[in-house]
């Protein structure tokens, strides 16, 4: 009898997967899923090194004790150890109001579909023994959670997409200037953005990061009617972020409007490419597999 194996989670469809259940919960099956696909475990392992010293506490590890320390002072106090680990990550997320729109009632919003990728990558980045941590902005930095490798930390990451956002504006280089805040040294910085924002300024702060030894990987979320403008008859085009309208027959701009956004695609690419960073375009209709597995590929690149 011909065994099935269950059907894995980041192959689902996102928005299917999505409705299932809470974003730790689905974060947690993607991660699974992605996990089982694997021919071998990437972990490396990690050590740690000494941090600093607190006051001794009943119940604590007689192994850490200082006792240099207490022979000299008569203090008893115990070592604190931080974890050296593979890598120390940032994920960089866009949640500008740009980010909260879907074409299609049947799709999540790019915000959404980002907030569950956010999730699942952090989850993952986690269970290697990375230290993650997640800056989200919109005009302005919203939150900032520093990078940890302890398990408690993804469920601050949870906590922190939950917090407000959706400003008019994306200040990308704000966040990407947090990030090099945040990672002492030479790590992983994520930006997860529909990139409705000024190229140049990302192209600053891409080079400043790299300068400084962080390798960086851009996920363009774009939305399947983003580049298809699929719809038909008289439509208003509303830009979200400075509410300027512009009417226009839908026919009659088709073939001009994908040809910008090819235009702009290469342009991002091509310049992101020149500034050192990794680009992919990120489909909210694509199985969460397809941009955890291009980061994954990221994360493995690195020494």
């Amino acid at each position: 009898m011909e065994s099935t194996s269950p059907p894995r989670a980041d192959l689902f469809d996102p928005a299917t997967i999505a409705a299932l259940g809470r974003i730790e919960i689905i974060a947690r099956w993607i991660v699974d899923g992605f996990m089982s696909g694997l021919h071998r475990s990437p972990r490396k392992g990690f050590s740690v090194e000494f941090a600093d010293h607190r006051p001794y506490q009943p119940g604590d590890d007689l192994r850490y004790v200082d006792w240099k320390i207490a022979a000299r002072a008569d203090r008893w106090v115990v070592k604190q150890f931080e974890e050296e680990t593979n890598l120390r990550a940032t994920i960089v997320l866009d949640v500008s109001r740009s980010m909260d729109w879907s074409g299609a009632a049947s799709r999540l919003t790019k915000l959404a579909y980002a907030e569950r990728l956010c999730a699942a990558l952090a989850l993952l980045l986690i269970r290697q023994r990375d230290a993650v941590g997640l800056i989200r902005f919109d005009e302005r930095v919203q939150s900032s959670v520093p990078p940890r490798a302890r398990n408690a930390q993804w469920r601050r990451i949870i906590g922190a997409l939950t917090e407000s956002g959706s400003g008019r504006a994306s200040d990308a280089p704000a966040g990407l200037a947090q990030a090099a805040k945040l990672i002492k040294r030479p790590g992983m910085v994520v930006l997860i953005s529909d990139l409705l924002m000024d190229m140049p300024a990302v192209e600053r702060a891409v080079r400043s990061l790299r300068a400084l030894g962080h390798d960086i990987t851009v996920m363009h979320v774009i939305d399947p009617a983003e580049r298809s403008l699929s719809m038909a008859g008289e439509a208003v085009f509303v830009d979200p972020e400075s509410d300027l309208a512009v009417p226009a027959t839908v026919s009659e701009v088709r073939d001009a409007y994908r040809d910008a956004v090819d235009d702009a695609i290469r342009e991002w690419r091509s310049t992101l490419a020149g500034a050192g960073a990794r680009y992919e375009v990120i489909s909210t209709d694509s199985p969460f597999g397809v941009p955890l597995r291009q980061a994954f590929a990221a994360r493995e690149r690195l020494p």
